[in-house]
């Protein structure tokens, strides 16, 4: 139960993605994930906060991608630190200056004060706080009327190839790493107003090659219960706390912040089938993991399901439910140094979810997964 009010969260608005390279960028999100440009920077922005930036959407999910143009700007000063990673995360909310009162009433650090732009049709409202999520910030923001995207941004009179023919929907959840996680649970619950929803422990030998130990972690999911927000937490699990896949993100990323995004879909097949066919890579699901899943399903109880086994196979979809008709699918996209063959592209990457009735976050993945892979570790040493 939450202790304190809620902020008035409506829903997340859009990730800021810093990155090194924008024409990359736009290449990755129109051409292979099939979202729209919308907008861009304006001279104001490119002037004044020393970045150049365009923008995408796709459904309810909008990117805005920044590069930085010579030094002193906000992008600049993150990518010094950082491989290209996600910068900050935009909520909208009901009243801005209510969220501001309770959020700084409550110990939260406000970066700046409220500001008002004021536009032909409308205004916008909004302030940025600090977090515990590395140099990751939060700015919330509220409209009146029709202030299209942000202070600083222009938008195109019409959308560049709007199509999403992934089909994305919205973001269903955000996930971060940490090397401890209970300063940001702490914050999240007393200075948010978020609630606990779900949580996760797990470790396994072998996971990551047969001559390797295993790793694990450790994950805390929470929510606004207003607005049904969710993030997900994690942190490193010993033994072998330093071969742990969270651990490593945090020194690949140089730090905490957001490991990965999930964008949800309605159709699962039909949006892993048009996101391949655009040369999209996703990590990938050893043939054991199939052989092991009608038993699996069987003890969560899920019963049959809409979609045929055959093609969750072919296309390397995961599984996981909670009892009679409530299950999700789910599929992770390749990290961006893997598609884009560069380190500094950095450890962040997309998971693709479609939700059956089930609100959780794919336990039984993990440990089936891991034990997948390491029982085909292990069947090839042998051969």
């Amino acid at each position: 139960m939450a202790l304190v009010a809620p902020l008035g969260i409506r829903r997340i608005e859009a990730l800021h993605y810093y990155v090194r390279d924008l024409e990359r960028s736009r290449h990755f999100y129109t051409e292979k994930l099939d979202f729209a440009e919308v907008g861009r920077s304006g001279v104001e922005l490119v002037e004044g906060g020393r970045q150049q930036a365009l923008v995408f959407e796709a459904g309810a999910c909008r990117v805005v991608c920044s590069s930085p143009v010579g030094e002193g700007g906000r992008a600049e000063r993150f990518l010094k630190k950082h491989p290209d990673g996600i910068g900050s995360i935009v909520f909208e909310v009901d009243d801005v200056e209510r969220a501001f009162s309770l959020l700084e009433g409550r110990g939260g650090t406000p970066i700046h004060e409220v500001r008002t732009s004021v536009g032909t049709n409308g205004r916008l409202d909004t302030f940025l706080i600090a977090t515990p999520f590395g140099d990751t910030t939060f700015r919330f923001v509220a409209r009146r009327g029709d202030f299209p995207l942000y202070p600083g941004f222009e938008r195109y009179d019409a959308p560049r190839d709007e199509r999403n023919a992934a089909g994305f929907t919205s973001f269903d959840h955000v996930t971060a790493n940490f090397e401890t996680m209970t300063p940001a649970l702490l914050w999240l619950e007393h200075v948010l107003g978020f609630e606990r929803f779900w949580h996760v422990e797990f470790h396994t030998d072998d996971v990551a090659r047969v001559d390797e130990h295993g790793s694990g972690l450790k994950s805390v999911v929470m929510w606004d219960k207003a607005s049904g927000v969710k993030f997900a937490n994690n942190e490193p699990h010993r033994p072998n706390f330093k071969e742990s896949q969270i651990n490593v993100f945090h020194e690949e990323h140089r730090g905490d912040g957001v490991q990965h995004v999930a964008l949800g879909v309605s159709d699962i097949a039909r949006a892993v089938r048009e996101l391949r066919a655009r040369g999209v890579e996703f990590m990938p699901t050893p043939k054991t993991y199939y052989a092991a899943l009608p038993l699996r399903l069987e003890k969560l109880g899920v019963g049959s399901l809409v979609e045929p086994l055959a093609e969750l196979e072919e296309l390397e979809i995961l599984v996981d439910g909670d009892g009679p008709g409530r299950y999700l699918l789910q599929i992770f996209l390749k990290d961006s140094a893997g598609t884009h063959k560069s380190p500094d592209a950095g450890p962040f990457f997309y998971e693709n979810i479609q939700r059956h009735g089930d609100e959780g976050f794919g336990a039984g993945n993990f440990r089936a997964l891991f034990e997948s892979i390491e029982r085909e570790q292990r069947a090839g040493a042998k051969s």
